[in-house]
């Protein structure tokens, strides 16, 4: 049986750009151009963020993949999806936002896992959680360990946050 390899920064970094570019030209019909990479915290505009969505993965690999966002580019990022006006969204209330970010974390993270589970770390998706509100920032698990990822999506600001441990 043959072992599964290392899975380096590079393996990590290469994967999720991956998934967050598929993921962009599909749902947002825009280009994702990765623009920073570390180890460290996530920070939004001022140290935080307005949304905060994650989708977690278990088996032989596990942890979260955190997307962080503000407001204004989930409102935009919605209103694409959906085909909507950006008021139009507003009106239908925040389930409608939380449904379309939702389903964006669950493909990014479903892209990468994919990618895991091709090298050999078999794992699973758990539903995805979004937390709207003001001053959200990320907690590191202190086992695992963490990537830092931020995208420019057509002047808008995409941070993936992904915690990362093999069993």
């Amino acid at each position: 049986m043959a072992t599964a390899p290392q899975v380096t920064d590079r393996i990590v970094q290469d994967a999720i750009v991956r998934a967050v570019q598929n993921v962009c030209r599909t749902m947002l019909r825009q280009d994702a151009v990765l623009t920073a990479s570390t180890a460290e915290g996530a920070t939004g505009p001022e140290g935080t963020f307005q949304i905060l969505s994650s989708v977690g993965f278990a088996g032989v690999a596990s942890g979260m993949v955190y997307l962080c966002l503000s407001d204004d580019f989930a409102l935009t990022a919605t209103a694409q999806i959906l085909g909507m006006s950006p008021a139009e969204v507003e009106m239908h209330g925040p389930d409608v936002l939380k449904d379309a970010i939702g389903e964006v974390t669950n493909m990014t993270a479903g892209g990468f896992k994919n990618e895991l589970c091709d090298l050999g770390f078999p794992c699973k998706l758990t539903l995805p959680t979004i937390l709207r509100g003001h001053n959200l920032t990320v907690a590191s698990v202190k086992s695992a360990a963490r990537h830092v990822f931020t995208f420019d999506c057509k002047g808008h600001r995409l941070v993936v946050d992904i915690q990362l441990k093999f069993d």
